[in-house]
């Protein structure tokens, strides 16, 4: 799900990534003293700084703790933030049209927001590459041009008080476990559970927290599918400090026929995949993190409906997965990820394929070790997936007959 950088933007976004990773590799101890011969008059203290909370980053990767600001009146202030960075993969048993070995442009992306006041926004703009676990990978280019355009996340927000805002715009889902982008998440690659969710709707989503609760309601448009007919909500329980809850659903509540039938025949199944944008999903997510341990167990349960128009029968994935993350030291992480998803159905029966062939199962694992000094980062995928039960010409290889694919990836950057 991506595209290919010119050489131009590469040169560009190593210089970019080179004279960053020096800024923040400025230990700590040169903000260190001597103490003063004598107590200094007492100084009205400054407010903590504190990394924005939008994007959503799950970790090890986090936000800038002191991120670019400015103070323009009448408006508030105004902060922009952002992650530019590059990877290379090597991958056994490619997908017909994909290569063995990938260079390329992961984010680079920047963005402007506000977070005070009655009403606030958020855009994100900049170019970006969704490396996915048993698909074909998409160079940043293409990603682009098949999927949100050089904003893929933009949103007004009206906020009359801390406990209740609306959100409205293209706005990332409420579904799953794992976010869009590769520096929001603790893998370099997004897992299989994730190829089955939508990643950008358009719409308006309404949001409350009240006590250790939090809920959130989106009435938008699914898989990108420009009909607003998907409803999707969340509700989180924070038990403690250490441990939540969250309970998240959506699904299309009047199914999308005539333009998804034109979107797949014109091969625009990436971003919005005719089967899937007509189905329903949800998860059951249950995180801890109390250090150096963070661990996330999902369940995931989706059902789609079949189509007289493509001959085919309905059929639903069910599955799992723990995501870990263990904080070696301040510098050094080490991340994890285990998943299996089953299909139902048969290609005799006539469903159709929600995954590696009808009735097919896959399973994957990812380790990523992950190497931060100020606001660089250096880390590592390594990952196979094996599938199982599956159908001749759905698998891995140009003849997608293998059924085991292993691949290996570097990804450096900034998050600014």
């Amino acid at each position: 799900m991506t595209p290919r950088l010119s050489s131009g933007l590469r040169v560009g976004a190593a210089c970019l990534i080179a004279a960053a990773w020096q800024l923040g590799a400025n230990p700590a101890a040169w903000a260190q003293q001597p103490p003063p011969a004598a107590p200094a008059p007492a100084a009205e203290a400054a407010p903590a700084p504190t990394g924005m909370s939008t994007p959503t980053m799950t970790g090890p990767l986090v936000a800038n703790p002191n991120p670019m600001k400015f103070d323009i009146a009448p408006f508030n202030t105004i902060y922009l933030t952002g992650a530019v960075s590059g990877l290379g993969m090597f991958q056994t048993a490619p997908l017909l049209g994909d290569h063995g070995g990938n260079v390329d442009m992961s984010n680079g992306l920047f963005t402007l927001q506000t977070t005070e006041g009655l009403f606030q926004y958020f855009i994100m703009v900049g170019g970006y590459s969704i490396p996915s676990l048993g698909t074909p990978y998409s160079h940043v280019d293409k990603t682009m041009g098949d999927l949100f355009g050089p904003i893929p996340e933009g949103y007004v927000k009206i906020a009359p008080n801390d406990a209740f805002s609306v959100q409205v715009g293209k706005l990332p889902t409420l579904i799953g476990a794992e976010y869009t982008f590769t520096f929001q998440n603790m893998n370099i690659e997004r897992g299989l559970l994730w190829n089955q969710e939508p990643m950008v709707s358009r719409g308006v989503q309404a949001n409350y927290t009240v006590g250790s609760l939090a809920f959130s309601g989106s009435l938008n448009d699914g898989f990108y599918s420009d009909s607003y007919n998907w409803l999707t909500g969340s509700a989180t329980w924070t038990i403690d400090k250490e441990n939540s809850l969250e309970l998240v659903g959506g699904g299309n509540f009047d199914h999308t026929d005539k333009n998804l039938i034109s979107c797949q025949l014109a091969n625009c199944l990436a971003k919005t995949p005719f089967f899937l944008n007509n189905g329903d999903i949800f998860n059951i997510i249950y995180t801890y993190s109390a250090a150096p341990w963070t661990i996330t167990p999902y369940f995931q349960y989706t059902d789609v409906p079949g189509s007289a128009f493509f001959g085919l029968k309905g059929a639903s994935t069910y599955g799992g997965a723990v995501l870990a993350n263990y904080a070696y030291s301040d510098n050094v992480n080490l991340a994890g990820r285990w998943e299996y998803i089953g299909s139902s159905g048969s290609a005799a029966k006539g469903n159709v394929s929600l995954l590696y062939g009808p009735g097919s199962e896959a399973f994957s694992f990812t380790f990523t070790p992950t190497y931060t000094l100020g606001i660089g980062f250096l880390r590592a995928d390594a990952s196979v997936v094996e599938a199982f039960s599956t159908t001749p010409g759905f698998v891995f290889g140009h003849a997608g007959t293998t059924k085991t694919q292993a691949r290996f990836m570097v990804e450096a950057g900034v998050v600014f």
